[in-house]
């Protein structure tokens, strides 16, 4: 049985953030933060890119349900920080863009 250690996940979560969609030719594989950002933000968002990630990570869906966490936090007046979090280790979607 082969075991993927939490640095390994991480780095597989990393790389399908910074993928543009179609990045690999004939594969939807990735994530278009930038348009994610610009769009109103919505639990039909956060559902929406949290079914894609485990699409293109199927690895994802063996983890509990409450390994995997979308969620935003206010920034100051104006700003808004969106975090993606998985087992543990987060992923600040808005530095990412």
């Amino acid at each position: 049985m082969i075991k993927i250690t939490g640095t390994e996940l991480e780095a597989m979560v990393e790389h399908w953030l910074n993928t543009p969609v179609h990045g690999y030719l004939g594969s939807g594989y990735g994530q278009d933060i930038k348009a994610l950002l610009q769009k109103p933000h919505s639990d039909r968002e956060a559902n929406a890119l949290l079914r894609k990630l485990k699409a293109d990570l199927v690895l994802l869906t063996s983890l509990p349900p409450d390994q995997i966490n979308l969620y935003g936090t206010p920034d100051g007046i104006d700003r808004y920080q969106i975090v993606l979090e998985v087992s543990g280790r987060t992923f600040n979607l808005s530095e990412i863009a």
